[in-house]
């Protein structure tokens, strides 16, 4: 072999060789880190065979979202009734939006999940929920996707000190190279939890609560809106509105969860 061969897949060696000891070292920190914290379950916090699981008890309560479902709300059917029908609710009053999709239905473990990342400051949820999601909405989301967490008002973003939407945004661009507009979309007036609202209050607690902050964003682009849990449906609606008057050619909806109305 030429001796500048050699010296040329001497560094190359040194450096896969440095790879597999760093990976080795992880691999070993990970072990020693679970005998001193074993992992938890992401729910309920129980112990776990492995890191970023769910316990069987909270896996069971977790009603994931699959087809049959209404191709427009994403809301699930309980039958198949056939390929693309529409709920009555969406033949009803179509929404501004083409699409939402969910990961599970806001009740038992996906509340559970909600209410940890959203009020309990248990930011690292955002990863493995945001996986999910990605899963879930891999029809809506890719590379040409701009993704656009729905937005908190000033002073509960202050409250909080976190989007727990802007996290899950940012977790599925990771994962699907989608683009991540955190400014696009601001929330200019604080409102209030639209459920138990009429329709009418619904419209007057959003009427002037948002606006396109860069029209760039949504011009010629399809949007995607993310959020965490969808209950009644006005907040992406109003939003999807507004994005198409910006100039967006599509607007569809991804969430962890939606509240879903069997009657």
């Amino acid at each position: 072999m030429p001796l500048g061969a050699m010296e040329d897949d001497a560094p190359q060696g040194l450096a896969a060789r440095a790879a597999v000891l760093a990976s080795a070292l992880r691999r070993a920190g990970r072990f020693g880190l679970g005998l001193v914290l074993p992992p938890q379950c992401l729910a309920c916090e129980r112990p776990v065979a492995e890191a970023g699981a769910l316990c069987v008890a909270c896996w069971g309560g977790l009603r994931l979202i699959e087809r049959p479902y209404c191709e427009r709300l994403g809301t699930p059917f309980p039958a198949d009734f056939g390929p693309g029908l529409l709920s009555p609710a969406a033949i009803a009053k179509p929404p501004a939006f083409e699409r939402a999709r969910a990961v599970a239905r806001f009740d038992g473990t996906a509340r559970e999940l909600v209410h940890r990342l959203k009020y309990g400051d248990a930011v690292h949820l955002a990863r493995p929920l945001g996986a999910m999601m990605a899963r879930a909405g891999h029809e809506l989301v890719d590379r040409e996707a701009v993704l656009i967490p729905v937005p908190l008002h000033r002073g509960r973003l202050w409250r909080r000190r976190f989007n727990q939407s802007a996290l899950l945004a940012r977790e599925i661009a990771r994962l699907s190279k989608a683009k991540l507009r955190l400014d696009a979309v601001e929330r200019v007036k604080a409102t209030r939890p639209q459920v138990g609202l009429s329709a009418a209050q619904r419209a007057d607690n959003l009427s002037g609560a948002f606006r396109v902050a860069d029209r760039a964003a949504a011009a010629g682009r399809r949007v995607v809106l993310i959020d965490d849990v969808v209950t009644t449906g006005a907040t992406v609606d109003r939003l999807a509105r507004l994005l198409r008057r910006a100039g967006a050619t599509s607007v569809d909806v991804l969430s962890f969860a939606v509240v879903v109305n069997d009657g």
